[in-house]
């Protein structure tokens, strides 16, 4: 199976992120990937994507993830709501009252 997802890529300290298209079996951090579809600055919040080719992969069947899919909304790529991608929280338990 295809997703897009992003790679990161810079140096410490100086985070860049690609958005790439590899096989899901890829691990995120193997360097391998099929195309690079855009990036992600996140010290200056640019996210630019090919907005064609995104949308081609998508209708040829390719997943995307969930925070992808968040800056795709947010860019007009894709329609729809964003994503929670923030990890559940574990339940609160009551004090006890003595």
């Amino acid at each position: 199976m295809l997703k897009i997802r992003l790679q990161r890529i810079g140096r410490k300290n100086e985070t860049h992120f690609r958005l790439v298209l590899t096989d899901s079996k890829n691990a995120t951090k193997s360097g391998k990937f099929l195309e690079i579809l855009g990036s992600y600055n996140p010290k200056l919040s640019t996210f630019v994507c090919e907005k064609a080719e995104v949308s081609k992969w998508i209708a040829n069947g390719a997943q995307v993830t969930p925070t992808v899919h968040n800056f795709l909304v947010k860019e007009g790529v894709v329609e729809g709501k964003k994503k929670n991608v923030l990890p559940k929280k574990s339940p609160t338990t009551k004090r006890k009252e003595k």
